[in-house]
């Protein structure tokens, strides 16, 4: 009986759900990553040729329509993550792997730099089979390249996403805390700066 009620709270629960976005056309493919401060990532795959789209928003938690202060508390175990459209005939998931591998250290558990919670855990949410088998294959690359160090980035389906707050979008490209916009020109290479 136990387990009867579990699975019907998870059924129930919005929160649960896979994520089921509507990409802005026809051949777009979505992604998800948590890397830490969704700001930076966020900049960091704005510049990338042929991603379309960014948000950032909290997916992988059980509570419903969460905002940023409910997920700093740690409770709603949620991830900041950005969601990502691309168009595959310009930029292959691949690609967007080997971004995520190099915007964040993937062996620290819950935290990243001085930003320490479980909202900034590593993990990669995918939307298909393929988007699985070529996450575990790039996890597997990254462990070589670490020489055994061990990877806490979880890969799992993307559960329903919640766009943040309006002020979290493309924050570093508006200017940040500071007034200092940065750019988010595809191809740019210029440093990321992320401040509050």
């Amino acid at each position: 009986m136990a387990s009867n009620e579990a699975e019907n709270s998870k059924s129930t629960n919005p929160a649960l759900a896979p994520d089921n976005p509507n990409p802005e056309r026809p051949g777009l493919e979505v992604a998800q990553f948590g890397a830490g401060c969704f700001w930076g990532v966020e900049l960091a795959f704005q510049r990338v040729p042929g991603v379309v789209q960014t948000e950032v928003g909290y997916s992988q938690g059980h509570v419903d329509n969460p905002d940023y202060k409910m997920v700093c508390t740690g409770t709603t175990k949620h991830v900041e993550v950005v969601r990502v459209q691309f168009d595959p005939a310009v930029c292959n998931y691949s690609t967007l792997l080997s971004l995520f591998w190099s915007r964040h250290d993937p062996t620290s558990l819950n935290r990243q730099g001085g930003d320490v919670g479980e909202q900034y855990r590593s993990g990669i949410y995918y939307y298909s089979e393929e988007q699985a088998s070529l996450a575990k294959e790039s996890l597997q690359v990254k462990e070589k390249e670490l020489n055994g160090q061990k990877i806490v980035t979880e890969i799992l389906p993307a559960k329903r996403f919640y766009r943040a707050e309006e002020y979290h979008q493309q924050y570093l490209e508006k200017g940040g805390g500071q007034g200092c916009k940065q750019s988010a020109s595809k191809g740019c290479n210029d440093p990321i700066r992320c401040y509050g």
